[in-house]
């Protein structure tokens, strides 16, 4: 959905939209910092030079292969720099790319393909033992809008193509209409993919306007600036990652962008170590491994200056060892990819660094606080956050009865999330009104895991919840009520869940067997009392507070 003209208007007025389409703004920056370092991945150094001349190569391809502007192009690749050629090669040609996660299975993946009508499909040969070209030959017969399967790496199988062999040179035919492609900055850049509460996600349009105001009002509250270096260790497609200032906010700056393949301590603290890393962003659960590594002595991580924090709330009792154990400033972020994003500031009192998720990162972000009623909360109060602002989008794609209950009749977005305004004008994130679990960042539906459950033969009805862990924030509790006479196990039905082909963070983590559910006054299922079920369990064993 547009934004409304109005609205749109005065985001240009101000200066918040500046008309440049990515593709448009990767050749200001090669041409603005041509032979400085852009990318260091493993021990390839790729500078800004290279990284637009291998754009414009597999562009030319992918020109010649016949896509065109608004095709989708179903994304999932690691933290490699053929994430960043495909990304912008398909800004160029006006073609969309769907970012799908590393952690993505079949389910998600033949889901992302079908529901987008996606053309193309790029993925890696293997990353932590699992075989996408092994999992794209199931997925390709359901798919019938598939064309194309790019893999990233030059020995490929038959029937795909080697993103790879496509960077090594243009083609002539392809080159040759590029310039008859010139998508507008207010048309669709990208989709990133909602944690939607209502089965699989759903898919989030970010115009080239819209995510560029996020990654400029990004860069000013972090800092960044051209002797900046960005750690990358989360999953390039999350948000956070990507645009917060990530990596598209360290390219604008002329910085130097860092790709790990893990956060694990052992592979990041080296990275920081050699390449004198800045700035990185993580979750609260790798932080709290990183401030308990026993490797974080053997290194030196004296240059880095800002740990950013976020995808669920940071412990102030964590919070408050970061400088002391890293000696970086922490900097909380609570933010969602349908746009709002709010952060502490770096130069922010300790009170605010450590007991804050921060405030909007622009100046011209609206938010509202209501009550259960849709009415202002009282001062202090907790309640839904509602938003609206110039990067935070009117609709998601193909959800027009989703979207009149997630947006307002004047625009707004609601979050879903429960928050209180502090006095010093900081949001604190209480919780959530949606029916959403929060594992280590990785938003899960509850209603997408419990409709996989109740295939399973033994399973007569289940109640998926949230229950709260030490380290990762939440983990997924499946309540069940087992067919008269079977016998279920939590390993045999994870084992049925991944023989599925699902993403292994949304595999339940605890299993009750229960003989009835507790249920509301209007005989729905209390998921509130089960939540407090499992809470009180996990207490009287001594594993939560």
């Amino acid at each position: 959905m547009p934004y409304p003209a109005d609205l749109a208007e005065d985001y240009r007025r101000q200066g918040h939209w500046k008309g440049r389409t990515f593709g448009e703004s990767l050749d200001d920056w090669v041409e603005r910092y041509d032979e400085r370092i852009a990318v260091v991945a493993n021990e390839e150094r790729i500078t800004y030079a290279e990284l637009g001349s291998r754009v414009n190569n597999l562009a030319s391809h992918l020109a010649a292969l016949g896509l065109r502007p608004g095709e989708r192009v179903v994304v999932q690749l690691n933290n490699v720099p053929e994430f960043l050629y495909l990304s912008f090669a398909l800004f160029k040609l006006g073609a969309l790319p769907v970012m799908a996660l590393p952690a993505h299975r079949e389910t998600e993946i033949r889901y992302l393909i079908g529901f987008s009508e996606a053309v193309a499909y790029a993925a890696p040969l293997a990353f932590r033992d699992f075989n996408y070209a092994d999992m794209v030959r199931k997925i390709g017969p359901g798919t019938p809008t598939l064309k194309h399967i790019l893999i990233a790496g030059s020995d490929v199988p038959a029937g795909t193509l080697s993103i790879e062999q496509m960077l090594a040179r243009t083609d002539p035919a392809g080159a040759a209409m590029l310039d008859g492609f010139r998508p507008s900055a207010s048309e669709v850049a990208l989709f990133l993919l909602s944690g939607g509460t209502t089965g699989l996600p759903k898919l989030i349009p970010r115009t080239h306007d819209d995510y560029a105001c996020f990654i400029a009002a990004s860069v000013e509250v972090s800092e960044l600036n051209s002797d900046s270096v960005y750690l990358v260790t989360m999953p390039i497609s999350h948000n956070f990652p990507l645009g917060a200032p990530g990596a598209f906010g360290t390219l604008a700056c002329g910085a130097r962008l860092v790709l790990a393949m893990s956060p694990n301590p052992e592979i990041a603290f080296p990275l920081i170590e050699r390449e004198r890393v800045t700035i990185t962003a993580q979750v609260p659960a790798v932080t709290i491994q990183w401030l308990d590594s026993p490797s974080r002595d053997k290194y030196d991580l004296s240059s880095l200056r800002v740990l950013q924090v976020g995808g669920s709330r940071l412990p102030a009792e964590v919070a408050q060892r970061v400088k002391p154990l890293l000696g970086a400033t922490v900097q909380q972020s609570y933010g969602m990819a349908e746009g709002l994003v709010n952060a502490t500031r770096l130069d922010d009192p300790d009170e605010v660094l450590f007991n804050s998720q921060g405030r909007p990162i622009s100046t011209a972000d609206e938010i509202r606080i209501v009550d259960w009623n849709g009415s202002a909360a009282a001062a202090g109060a907790p309640g839904e956050l509602l938003t609206r602002g110039p990067y935070t989008v009117c609709g998601y794609y193909k959800a027009a009865e989703h979207n009149a209950r997630a947006f307002t009749a004047d625009g707004f977005y609601r979050t879903g999330d429960v928050v209180r305004l502090l006095p010093s004008g900081n949001l604190s994130v209480e919780g959530r009104v949606k029916d959403l679990i929060n594992r280590a960042g990785e938003k899960i539906s509850a209603e997408e895991v419990e409709n996989l459950i109740l295939g399973h033969p033994a399973v007569l009805n289940v109640a998926v919840v949230a229950m709260p862990d030490r380290v990762l924030g939440e983990k997924v509790c499946a309540y069940v009520v087992a067919h008269p006479g079977a016998s279920l196990t939590l390993e045999q039905l994870r084992q049925f869940m991944d023989r599925a082909g699902i993403a292994k963070f949304k595999l339940p983590e605890r299993l009750e067997l229960v003989e009835r559910f507790p249920l509301t006054t209007v005989g729905k299922i209390s998921k509130k009392d089960l939540r407090e079920d499992i809470a009180a369990k996990l207490r009287a064993e001594g594993k939560i507070g």
